[in-house]
């Protein structure tokens, strides 16, 4: 069998997925982009982690792209995509689980106020506000994928009135009536690219909080920035950005009511993954179904 690894890797990043896919799939003869073009007729399949445009052309033999993200926006935004030649992303239990312990951590935070507490610290503020219930806060998470019922699930447990929501599901607009917190876990496709805009924050109750955990794109900016200056919004969580690393300029990092994430909510890790990436491949190279398919046309 063989693989060809190739995408945005650091160098001891390659090295460490290098090492976990050997353990998890020791059958297989490793490529990288040098040895795929030496040899294009013999790669059979490829793993990838938002590989450079063009770098899965010219090979005739190929019959699985595996991603290792999560998200697969960036790679079907490759023109040069092999048309017929099926595409799995990443759906790894541990990942789904770092997640929704993210989104937990940031729903307690806003529920209890603790990013009020830690700006009246710096202040020398003491100062202890109302406290509500978990029941009395009303969670809307956008995405019902993996991710998005792992979080619910988990925010299910610790009390939190939970209100789910997909794209081709009930209508947005009552739901964001009624939510206090949005965390937003949906694929970006055409139709949810800019979904967080400012017709979205007005629909939310005064001083709802937003929890964007996908993809920067999701939001437009300067109608958060407005959302937030003008107390519409009392805070926004945010892991993903437009531009990545966020520029230092960006007024999103020193802003009273956003707290930044360097893209860190759930980093893919690969003693779990690799393993995910290893039964897909011998799934395929054996004519077997292959799990988490793309349907290129929804994006996701």
């Amino acid at each position: 069998m063989n693989v060809l690894l190739c995408g945005d890797f650091g160098a001891d990043e390659r090295l460490r997925w290098q090492r976990a896919l050997a353990v998890a799939l020791p059958e297989a003869k490793w490529l990288d982009e040098a040895g795929a073009r030496a040899r294009p007729d013999a790669v059979q399949a490829a793993v990838v982690a938002n590989p450079p445009p063009g770098s899965l052309q010219g090979l005739p033999q190929l019959r699985l792209i595996q991603s290792l993200w999560a998200g697969v926006d960036r790679l079907l935004d490759d023109s040069t995509l092999p048309a017929g030649v099926p595409v799995a992303r990443m759906v790894d239990p541990a990942m789904n689980a770092a997640m929704a312990e993210t989104a937990l951590w940031a729903v307690l935070s806003l529920h209890r106020g603790f990013f009020e507490y830690a700006r009246r610290q710096r202040e020398a503020q003491w100062l202890a506000h109302k406290q509500r219930r978990a029941n009395e806060v009303n969670v809307l998470v956008l995405g019902q994928g993996q991710m998005g019922r792992a979080t619910a699930a988990r925010l299910l447990q610790q009390g939190y009135t939970v209100m789910g929501w997909k794209r081709d599901g009930a209508p947005l607009t009552p739901l964001l009536g009624r939510a206090h917190i949005v965390i937003n876990l949906l694929p970006l496709t055409p139709d949810t690219r800019g979904l967080l805009d400012a017709a979205f924050f007005a629909a939310l109750p005064p001083k709802a909080a937003i929890v964007n955990l996908a993809r920067g794109a999701h939001v437009i900016d300067a109608d958060l920035l407005a959302a937030l200056d003008s107390g519409r919004l009392r805070h926004a969580v945010l892991d993903v950005f437009r531009a990545e690393p966020l520029p230092g300029e960006h007024p999103f990092w020193l802003h009273p009511r956003v707290t930044v994430l360097p893209h860190a909510a759930a980093i893919t890790d690969p003693r779990s993954a690799a393993t995910v990436a290893a039964a897909n491949l011998r799934a395929a190279l054996a004519g077997q179904a292959v799990a988490h398919l793309v349907d290129r046309q929804r994006g996701y």
